[in-house]
């Protein structure tokens, strides 16, 4: 149990003495952010500021969880290795994205369909690992259930082993895609992101450390409403790491930002929640945690449906935080009350999670 404290304290502190030093790096190199002519006014100061921060987010975490095993004698398990390689495959596929930006001076960096094939190619090879390697108890970093709070009846393998092979990439794929664009369409205020993504982090570290302490795993004592899922510690240990380099880089990325993450965070963000979400079986109870992102891409996608139907917009301008923002809402404001309502989402999700197994 002592994993996750010391993998979210020394990640937060590698994380927050490293971020300065990424920073002098990154001036003296002039990769600043490229500001998108079309958006807010406001925005236009912010050009030049140093991005690719994602960068340390991810050593961070992988740091600060391996030193918390080492410390702990915990030995690493293969669902932790698993997310912290989609984190930092979508991670390199941000950072492919930033530098095209910053080194040819525009808003666009790779292609739509290069950045679809790079996330595809990290998620097939993720979901494709997830379903191997059972543990002494048979259990499988995922599974090909749809889960909600644990797995559900609805099995992708209907069909037998290949068919729910092929059917959980497609599944896997297609929550990772959604997670790594809806925190990346996040990322466009000071902090907003980093916050939003601590409050959700968070809480899988206490889903993670719950379902530890109620797993299947001793079914004998515990009773039929445990859990299914292999490495609930591990899980516990990877988001605290994440989570605790999200506090240290936010001291950084809060307003004014001295550093932005660029897709290279947002990308491994939403990465590492997807990942997580698998693998402690609660893929659909993740809508409401991270319901913050939800609500931004489905403007995001209501602005541009209701567009080409219609030839009008919805919103003055989407993302919905833009909206805010163009209606004369303050930055830190827009911030601050966006963060309220991601924590209100994990109120609602956590409290779900544990409604469930106290009625059950």
């Amino acid at each position: 149990m002592k994993a996750p404290l010391f993998s979210g304290g020394l990640s937060m502190l590698i994380s927050l003495l490293g971020t300065p030093l990424f920073i002098r790096f990154l001036v003296r190199r002039q990769y600043g952010q490229f500001i998108r002519q079309d958006g807010p006014t406001a925005h236009f100061t912010k050009r030049g500021t140093p991005t690719m921060g994602g960068v340390v987010i991810i050593l961070a975490s992988i740091l600060g969880w391996a030193a918390g095993l080492l410390l702990t004698g915990t030995r690493p398990t293969v669902s932790a290795g698993l997310v912290l390689f989609l984190m930092a495959g979508l991670g390199v596929v941000g950072f492919l994205d930033d530098f095209i930006k910053i080194s040819r001076q525009r808003s666009l960096g790779l292609s739509p369909l290069a950045k679809i094939i790079g996330q595809g190619l990290v998620g097939i090879a993720f979901a494709a690992a997830a379903l191997h390697f059972p543990n002494s108890h048979g259990l499988t970093p995922a599974s090909t259930h749809i889960s909600f709070i644990r797995d559900t009846r609805v099995d992708l393998a209907f069909g037998g082993a290949a068919v729910g092979l092929v059917l959980f990439v497609i599944w896997a794929n297609f929550l990772i895609t959604a997670w790594s664009n809806s925190v990346n369409l996040t990322d466009g205020l000071d902090g907003l992101a980093t916050g939003a993504s601590i409050f959700v982090l968070g809480a899988y570290v206490m889903v993670g450390v719950w379902q530890n302490n109620q797993t299947c795993q001793h079914l004998a004592t515990l009773g039929p409403r445990c859990y299914e899922t292999r490495d609930p510690l591990a899980m516990a240990a990877v988001a605290a790491a994440v989570t605790g380099a999200l506090f240290g880089f936010l001291w950084w990325n809060a307003s004014p930002a001295q550093i932005f993450m660029g897709d290279t965070g947002s990308l491994a963000l939403g990465g590492a929640l997807a990942g997580i979400s698998i693998l402690t079986r609660t893929e659909i109870l993740a809508a409401i945690i991270g319901g913050i992102f939800v609500l931004e891409v489905l403007s995001d996608v209501i602005q541009i449906g209701f567009f080409k139907l219609t030839r009008r917009r919805v919103f003055r301008m989407a993302p919905l935080h833009h909206h805010f923002e163009l209606s004369g809402w303050g930055e830190v404001t827009i911030v601050i009350r966006f963060w309220i309502v991601a924590g209100l989402f994990v109120m609602i999700g956590v409290g779900i999670f544990y409604a469930e197994w106290v009625t059950g």
